[in-house]
């Protein structure tokens, strides 16, 4: 019961210093020490973490691998920002986007959605861009656009593979990956309809009575392509060969440079353009929360006590998604914690009802989207420059159709 106050406490902290305005970095780097001290995370136990970390698992999973490769990314990504203005490519990306989509609500979601195949954390920095000019150009709020560009980017990780919850669940379920997925598949649907309908259909403003001339399909598409293969190319490289994502923006942005014939003189300025402090900052606390809950052992104290004061099973398969994944803002960990206890309430094999882990992936999600702690909301917050808080607000009536569609998964099995 302590770790969970703790753990409340902490992101209270956190809420007060971003009411009173303080920079997202150094709020979550003020909760962060706030969870420490609560949770009496000496210096020595964090050393000692890292070091068992570092033994027991790939590079690639290392707290100092994420922070160095997170942190390039998002400035990298930042840059990519800057040479899109420099070179004008975000100017003809607007007019190509709406000419190819016919919609620009259409045009607002499908940017995050492709985007959302590659899972690498932070990738949520790739779309922003483009959501944002786009957004701009056709009137939409900061504070909407961040909202759109967040949520849409997220609804495939119920089901698409390359995200590592979904292998892991089948895994520690066992279960087939088709039976899965066919039942996973709905929170998809549900979450992408109500994006749709409560964030697009919404708020949106309408067509103008004299809107602007669109360019031919041939050249909206070259534009688009021409402002999109940097996005295409990373990804590849990601899912080919496991290249950092970082690595492939950086090949990107070198062929830009090259391809747009920009002088090299300006190759230093626009680099120091992109370099946001507060990215960097941001990583490194959202890491620091992650290692000291870990270093304390905190999120398994939670799930044992849920299980002792014996909860419905129904609420349990929920709640505890749910709590670890709006505690710690990531999703196969939370699938890593709370699924070998949730299989003696699902099942496992021909035994298990699989509606009740759509309904436990459900509260994963519903976690995801309303945590300050998750690293693609905090980063949404700092790059949209609008109030953590008023993205959340704007996300809850989605996120509780998704809930209702977890729910509904769970009742079809009976």
């Amino acid at each position: 019961m302590y770790e969970l106050l703790a753990m409340g406490l902490s992101l209270a902290v956190l809420v007060v210093l971003l009411r009173f305005r303080v920079r997202i970095g150094r709020a979550m780097l003020a909760a962060a020490i706030a969870l420490a001290v609560l949770l009496r995370v000496t210096p020595a136990q964090l050393l000692d973490t890292l070091i068992v970390e570092w033994q027991s698992r790939p590079l690639s999973q290392g707290t100092p691998y994420l922070f160095v490769s997170l942190s390039l990314l998002l400035i990298l990504v930042n840059v990519f920002g800057e040479i899109m203005q420099e070179t004008g490519m975000a100017r003809r990306l607007v007019p190509a986007m709406q000419s190819l989509f016919r919609s620009r609500r259409a045009a607002m979601a499908a940017i995050p959605l492709v985007m959302g195949m590659l899972p690498t954390p932070g990738g949520i920095m790739l779309s922003a861009p483009m959501v944002r000019q786009l957004g701009d150009h056709v009137g939409v709020s900061r504070s909407r656009q961040a909202a759109i560009n967040f949520f849409f980017r997220h609804q495939w990780e119920p089901v698409w593979p390359l995200f590592p919850a979904v292998p892991l669940a089948q895994k520690i379920l066992g279960v087939s990956a088709l039976s899965l997925l066919s039942r996973n598949i709905l929170l998809s649907v549900f979450g992408i309809t109500a994006g749709i309908i409560f964030l697009l259909l919404a708020g949106i403003p309408p067509r103008q009575s004299n809107p602007e001339p669109h360019p031919h399909p041939v050249h909206a598409l070259r534009d688009f392509a021409h402002a999109f293969w940097p996005i295409v190319l990373t990804g590849l490289l990601y899912a080919a060969w496991n290249i950092p994502p970082a690595a492939g923006i950086l090949a990107a942005i070198f062929g830009l440079f090259l391809l747009h014939r920009i002088p090299k003189r300006r190759w230093w300025p626009l680099f120091k353009a992109g370099m946001e402090p507060e990215f960097v900052l941001l990583v490194l606390a959202a890491l620091y929360f992650k290692t000291n809950l870990e270093a304390a052992g905190a999120v398994p104290q939670v799930v044992q006590f849920l299980g002792d004061i014996h909860m419905p099973r129904g609420i349990i398969i929920f709640t505890l998604p749910f709590l670890v994944a709006f505690l710690t803002g990531v999703t196969m960990p939370t699938v890593a914690i709370t699924f070998p206890f949730l299989a003696a309430y699902i099942g496992t094999g021909a035994e298990a009802k699989v509606g009740l882990e759509t309904l436990a992936f459900s509260g994963i999600l519903c976690g995801l989207l309303v945590t300050p702690v998750h690293l693609c909301l905090a980063l949404s917050s700092t790059y949209f420059e609008t109030p953590i808080g008023t993205i959340i607000a704007k996300l809850l009536i989605p996120t509780a159709v998704i809930a209702l569609a977890g729910m509904a998964a769970a009742i079809s099995w009976h």
